[in-house]
């Protein structure tokens, strides 16, 4: 602590006030109490100002900050104004006083800090009683007890009669003041490894309650404090850290927690002008695993993403873009989703049976956070996931009822919570990467694929792009796959061999030549720079030849479908698709426009996913369907054909269609045997039709 007098820090901060916020000042009396009831200080003006102020602020804030609120109320304000009851809260600590929330110790403790995180959970605002006036209810003396944080104390004896009560709190006497809990997780980018979150309580009162919900990043500053474990007799020498919050700010920046240094910088810039930057980028993805290279390519996208517009009548177009992995076992879909997790700047990991509806979206919670008393909102995985990545693996694996909660977060990306009489909008700004199998374990090749989807339409038409992983004998590419495989498990067992063994046969160039084969070609650290630089510095926009050539692909594909009994093609929803992909293909290269190459290189990637998955395969032909509705149109036809088949050939017989029958008259329309069985089968699990007695039907 400086030496000096009390009077002549309250100068000090008087002076401090009269060169950095004299206008900040006028503006808070100019508004107090209503409006606003606190002035904000940056710690680095204070610094700036006294380096020796600055540093005791942070050693022993309780002292400073009424010294602060001091030198306010003695600041020279016009006559009618006071300044009684404002606050000065600290914002913007150094470097060194913003620890994570693992990293806090017993050395901290009564000191200022700031850290960074997400909000987890938030109570209701509540008024606390600061001073409490009890009223004697024999002689009525008042008598005033200032409240601590502990329990509610009550006076000894009336100072009036000297009777130990009975005591009545009087409320208009009281003084009170809003109060508000927190509970704020470890932001997950700043995670590695499987690393458990951790969580800090914050206690805020007066005019920073209310300011944030669930699902915030916010970085939070104020004095820790110590709370026992336990109560009553149990009480524990152990005891938990909680914050006395002097400022809550959200963070617009998306990326608080990515370094990037100007050396980095430098060097994106530099990749960024490679011709080869697009397969440089797919060889740093999962290199371990051999192929894929447009999943690869469409990932790296995904992790760009497109610009989100908003619209000037306020409406908002995500640029968020949602990816689908369906395949067979073994393909390697889970450890691409892991890779990606590692890489993006923010990502959120789940997997399907381990998921619920309320652990994706939000969750209404009565525990001691809340005094038990009332109901909280935790936050849940996509929301946590806000403005990063969201990797979904085993999806089909997820009861039916707990994926249609990530409908509103994929299209709207909010999710809207009505829970125990909570109503709550909380943002989901994310990309969703979701890897399933297919209905029977692995893709049967006599098929179609679409119906091997074992998703709700709903879902899958959300999704920008889907690939299928087939697992075929194929000579050549098993030879390739082989080798790879047994390289890398070399490469591993080399690494291995120079940590664990003293004494190696094998020559340190043998160990890099074999290393450098499934080393990435840009360091995931500096790719996920890379990622977080480009989405805060590049918002491309179309040329118009990147705007014709999405716009003749567009058109093009839908004018398959203008004769009369043609399936719809694509929707418009694939036009959204290309749009976003598109700009994500520009700010790979860092580039503020989007070319035609861009465009050309996207559309190569929605024609293919298209073939595997939106063609029919009775017609040849794009059908939108497919996917949006989850019936093919040629399916539909036959469906209704069938229906009305059958309610024709009913009226001839009295007990109802013969199956034979139905299947012969289908035959001479030219409706294979085996199709019109498997649709007669799922007329009747539909109870569109139904069986009076064996091997006869009726429609309903």
């Amino acid at each position: 602590m400086a030496q000096a007098g009390n009077t002549e820090l309250v100068d000090a901060f008087e002076q401090f006030f009269r060169n950095y916020y004299d206008n900040e000042i006028k503006q808070l009396a100019q508004q107090y109490p209503n409006e606003q009831r606190s002035l904000h200080v940056d710690w680095q003006d204070l610094y700036r100002y006294d380096p020796d102020l600055a540093d005791d602020f942070l050693n022993q804030p309780e002292q400073l900050q009424r010294y602060a609120e001091e030198a306010l109320r003695l600041y020279d304000l016009p006559i009618d104004v006071s300044l009684g009851q404002a606050h000065v809260r600290i914002r913007n600590l150094p470097e060194t006083e913003t620890p994570e929330i693992r990293e806090i110790r017993a050395r901290d403790m009564n000191s200022l800090v700031q850290v960074h995180g997400i909000v987890r959970k938030a109570t209701d605002v509540r008024p606390k009683i600061e001073e409490a006036a009890f009223e004697c209810q024999l002689c009525g003396t008042l008598s005033r007890v200032p409240q601590s944080s502990g329990d509610f104390q009550e006076p000894h004896e009336c100072q009036g009669c000297e009777r130990q009560g009975p005591f009545r709190v009087n409320f208009d006497q009281s003084e009170f003041v809003d109060s508000q809990k927190l509970r704020i997780q470890e932001s997950p980018e700043g995670l590695r490894g499987g690393e458990t979150p951790q969580a800090l309580d914050i206690h805020v009162e007066d005019d920073i309650t209310g300011e944030v919900t669930p699902g915030d990043h916010v970085s939070a500053t104020g004095v820790l404090r110590l709370e026992q474990q336990g109560d009553g007799q149990d009480k524990s020498p152990v005891f938990d850290f909680y914050m006395e919050g002097m400022s809550v700010d959200i963070d617009e920046e998306q990326f608080e927690d990515m370094d990037i240094t100007e050396e980095d910088k430098a060097e994106i810039v530099r990749l960024s002008s490679n011709d080869d930057i697009y397969e440089k980028m797919v060889a740093s993805i999962a290199p371990s695993i051999y192929g894929y290279d447009q999943e690869k390519l469409a990932m790296i996208l995904q992790l760009f993403s497109g610009v989100t517009k908003e619209l000037p009548d306020g409406s908002r177009i995500r640029g968020d873009l949602h990816m689908l992995l369906i395949g067979d076992p073994g393909t390697g879909k889970s450890q691409m989703l892991g890779y990606i997790q590692n890489i993006a700047p923010r990502s959120v990991y789940t997997s399907g049976k381990g998921s619920s509806s309320a652990g994706l979206t939000a969750a209404a919670v009565r525990d001691d956070f809340g005094d038990g008393q009332q109901w909280t909102l935790e936050a849940g995985a996509l929301v946590l996931a806000d403005q990063g990545i969201a990797a979904v693996d085993e999806l089909d694996k997820m009861r039916s009822e707990d994926r249609s909660a990530m409908h509103e977060a994929l299209e709207q990306q909010k999710i809207s919570v009505s829970k125990a009489g909570i109503n709550a909008t909380l943002k989901s700004r994310c990309s969703l990467l979701g890897a399933a199998n297919p209905k029977y374990g692995r893709f049967d090749h006599y098929e179609p694929i679409s119906e091997q989807i074992d998703l709700e339409p709903a879902l899958i038409s959300r999704f920008d792009l889907i690939f299928t992983v087939t697992d075929q004998p194929d000579e050549e590419k098993d030879k390739n796959l082989a080798e790879h495989i047994i390289t890398t498990n070399y490469a591993g067992e080399l690494t291995t061999q120079r940590e664990q063994m003293n004494q190696m046969e094998v020559t340190q160039d043998e160990i890099d030549e074999m290393t450098d084969q499934v080393d990435p070609e840009i360091d995931a650290e500096l790719l996920r720079k890379y990622i977080a630089y480009a989405k805060q510095n590049c918002h491309p926009r179309m040329t118009e030849a990147a705007r014709e050539a999405i716009r003749d692909f567009y058109v093009d594909l839908r004018s398959q479908g203008t004769d009369e009994d043609a399936a719809v093609p694509v929707t418009a929803r694939k036009l959204e698709a290309l749009v976003r992909l598109s700009e994500a293909s520009a700010r790979v290269r860092l580039s503020d426009t989007v070319e035609e190459h861009d465009a050309e290189r996207v559309i190569e990637i929605v024609r293919s996913c298209l073939q595997d998955i939106g063609v029919d395969p009775e017609t040849g032909e794009f059908d939108a369907d497919i996917v949006e509705a989850g019936t093919s149109k040629s399916q539909r036809d036959r469906i209704k054909n069938l229906k009305q088949l059958i309610s024709d050939i009913e009226e001839e017989y009295d007990e109802g269609a013969p199956v034979d029958i139905v299947l012969d008259r289908a035959q001479e329309v030219g409706m294979d045997n085996s199709k019109a069985e498997h649709e007669i089968e799922k007329l009747k699990q539909k109870g569109e039709v139904y069986e009076p007695s064996t091997d006869t039907l009726r429609t309903t």
